[in-house]
């Protein structure tokens, strides 16, 4: 049976589609980004070590990694409506554990923190995989495919803002048992979403050919190149996450002032995201990826250079655009080259990279600031980008024309 054709994003019915995906997904998201802010205070003011805290945000990006896999699967499957069930039961019951913990002491009360993080992070990422996979079925082209998957990154970033913005004015208002009140109520309106997303027609979805392994998509042509530009490209935004405010503690800045360096940063992504949709009739994915992958470099080398906040501020700046086009086009890129009835596949190995990424490369981070200095990381990870940018001409190959 042959799947139907997509509501273009364009239309009124794919519009509304949209909307509803991305106020569900901030919902979710929202929710695990602000218990991932308030639970590593929490465990501070406990008493535990900033080792224990490194093993608790560990914890967000640790189960994703093993869970990822059968929830692409699922998603493949069932459609959006079982698979985002499950995504926002997995996310009350990691903010529970999360307010729960608040009547606890002690050890039982960490372990119940990290319960918590690891059904939040599992949670979240399922959400997202699903998402992804259902806006990608809006658009009928690359064109419409960056405007979609460009939306839906400023949905993301507004996330990451929403959740720990709210989790700590309710900490400085109320305590931690009242932020954590506050956003087990986020997935609750994932809920009303789902009750207002169409269920999505059987022919839609397409059994998987029995006996296929669920590692022969990696044979596609292309993905394992593109899975390796969006690891270097990931691992970019976390060295900047990590080294920006060790560089900045070195050189003597207040917490204010390198705060204000990362929010430039995340305000620089919210910005190239939003001009995308109206720019992306003139652009190419692969042209964008390697466009970004020279300027990252570039920024990287002269990063640590930056002897002042304003300074630090302009490269923040730069980065941010650079990094925050790459995921648009690397949903694009990734819903071309593999079949519709493996996008959940897809996304999830995508999903995988990333969140193993997450989980071990902050400890390779300490390791290397310690014994080189913050400002060595830029350089290392600016030269793994320079250097891995050659992949992207595998990219081009892969879409080029016929002879």
């Amino acid at each position: 049976m042959t799947a139907p054709a997509p509501i273009p994003a364009s239309a009124p019915a794919g519009t509304r589609m949209l909307v509803l995906l991305m106020v569900g997904q901030i919902a979710l998201h929202a929710a695990m980004a602000g218990q991932r802010m308030a639970a590593p205070l929490q465990a501070l003011e406990a008493g535990h070590s900033a080792w224990t805290v490194g093993v608790l945000l560990a914890l967000f990006a640790a189960l994703p990694v093993l869970i990822a896999m059968p929830a692409g699967r699922m998603a493949d499957r069932h459609g959006y409506h079982r698979p985002q069930g499950l995504a926002v039961g997995l996310s009350l019951f990691g903010v529970a554990c999360a307010l729960a913990a608040c009547f606890l002491s002690g050890w039982w009360q960490f372990g119940l923190q990290c319960l918590g993080a690891a059904a939040s992070g599992a949670g979240t990422n399922v959400g997202v995989i699903v998402v992804l996979r259902a806006a990608g079925l809006l658009a009928t082209d690359s064109t419409e495919r960056m405007r979609v998957f460009s939306w839906l990154g400023m949905a993301f970033s507004g996330a990451n803002v929403l959740g720990p913005v709210t989790a700590g004015f309710l900490i400085d208002l109320g305590g931690f048992a009242a932020a954590y009140g506050v956003l087990l109520a986020m997935p609750l309106v994932s809920v009303w979403v789902m009750r207002r997303v169409p269920a999505q027609p059987p022919a839609a979805v397409v059994a998987r050919p029995a006996g296929s392994s669920r590692w022969a998509l990696l044979a596609t042509p292309g993905l394992k190149r593109l899975l390796f530009i969006n690891w270097l490209l990931s691992a970019s935004w976390d060295v900047h996450s990590f080294a920006v405010p060790v560089l900045g503690h070195a050189r003597g800045y207040n917490a204010t002032t390198i705060g204000l360096v990362l929010g430039i940063f995340t305000a620089a992504v919210t910005v190239v995201r939003f001009v995308i949709p109206l720019l992306a009739h003139r652009l190419q994915e692969v042209t964008v990826l390697r466009a970004a992958m020279v300027m990252t470099a570039g920024v990287f080398a002269i990063y640590p250079f930056a002897g002042t906040p304003w300074l630090m501020a302009g490269c923040a700046t730069l980065l941010g655009l650079a990094l925050g086009a790459v995921q648009p086009m690397i949903m694009s890129t990734l819903h071309q080259m593999t079949p519709p009835d493996r996008h959940g596949e897809a996304i999830a190995i995508r999903s995988m990279t990333i969140n193993f990424s997450s989980s071990v490369m902050p400890l390779a981070f300490g390791l290397a600031g310690t014994a080189l200095g913050p400002g060595a990381l830029f350089w290392l990870m600016g030269a793994a980008v320079g250097g891995g940018s050659w992949a992207v001409n595998g990219l081009r190959r892969v879409f080029a024309p016929p002879a």
